[in-house]
């Protein structure tokens, strides 16, 4: 079934075989420095944007995912390698699109830092935009101990 809504930002990878649509303006843009990320994407921090689960689908193609933890998975082109999505197995989390997978990345300015207890010492990037350290919330805090990485 075809959703009939208009999209509000759309991405894709870099060969072009799985593309998809943010039913809302890109939320939440922050750039994650945890362990995880950076070894997910490669980079020195992941850059993702989201939106709740039912404003997202995938609109061409469909992509492969890792579990990157026992919480949550991460979506890539099985073609080329291009990182797209992170989520959570939560029903009421969001999905995160990478940044640099938007057609429009300019629309999805950074709001926030995650992660910062492993942003390497030597990055400067974003230094006056909030930053917060995992699981630094209680209830973050409880969310992440059950957290078991998948990360060889």
């Amino acid at each position: 079934m075809t959703d009939s809504r208009t999209p509000m930002a759309t991405g894709g990878c870099q060969c072009g075989a799985v593309r998809y649509a943010l039913y809302v303006a890109p939320q939440n843009a922050h750039a994650c420095h945890c362990r995880m990320c950076q070894r997910a994407t490669g980079g020195l921090f992941a850059a993702l944007a989201g939106a709740p689960k039912g404003d997202f689908a995938w609109i061409k193609g469909a992509p492969r995912f890792f579990a990157s933890s026992n919480l949550a998975q991460r979506g890539f082109c099985a073609d080329c390698g291009t990182p797209l999505s992170f989520a959570y197995g939560i029903p009421e989390a969001r999905i995160y699109v990478t940044i640099g997978s938007l057609d429009a990345p300019e629309n999805a300015a950074i709001e926030r830092q995650y992660g910062v207890e492993s942003k390497l010492s030597w990055v400067r990037f974003c230094e006056a935009t909030p930053q917060e350290i995992t699981g630094a919330d209680p209830k973050a805090a409880e969310f992440f101990a059950q957290m078991k990485s998948n990360q060889g």
